[in-house]
């Protein structure tokens, strides 16, 4: 809800600053360049500050895809910053994937021979076998 109610707060002031600048003043090369300057202000910021913590402390909104053939076993939080698990059976191995603010500096961490689909699998014949 809080990214939502940021992105109408960010298009509000846009079209304020176009009112004020190109309606009461008429000077609209002056609005449109501060309003499309407010947008691409709101939106780096977002990106680059606002998203990962609008998420984690405020509920806000997040999207993330899970490649295309892999499995996703977890997520977690580092600070600010996401970090999701994901196995890959064609090559059998983990990666755990960072998510940082702006997608700028992404740590990735491949963990080979990890097949944790078979240890929950033995995991579960051992507990039948046991009387």
């Amino acid at each position: 809800m809080i990214t939502y109610a940021y992105w109408l707060g960010v298009f509000a002031l846009t079209l304020a600053v176009l009112g004020i600048a190109g309606v009461k003043l008429g000077r609209w090369k002056i609005g449109v360049g501060l309003g499309v300057s407010v947008l691409l202000v709101g939106w780096m910021a977002y990106t680059f500050h606002f998203q990962q913590l609008f998420v984690k402390r405020w509920g806000g909104v997040m999207s993330i895809r899970v490649p295309q053939g892999q499995v996703h076993l977890t997520a977690t939080w580092k600070d600010d910053h996401l970090w999701i698990e994901n196995y890959d059976p064609a090559t059998n191995t983990c990666h755990f994937s960072e998510y940082s603010k702006g997608n700028l500096l992404e740590g990735k961490v491949t963990i080979k021979d990890c097949n944790p689909l078979a240890a929950s699998r033995g995991d579960a014949r051992l507990r039948s076998s046991r009387p």
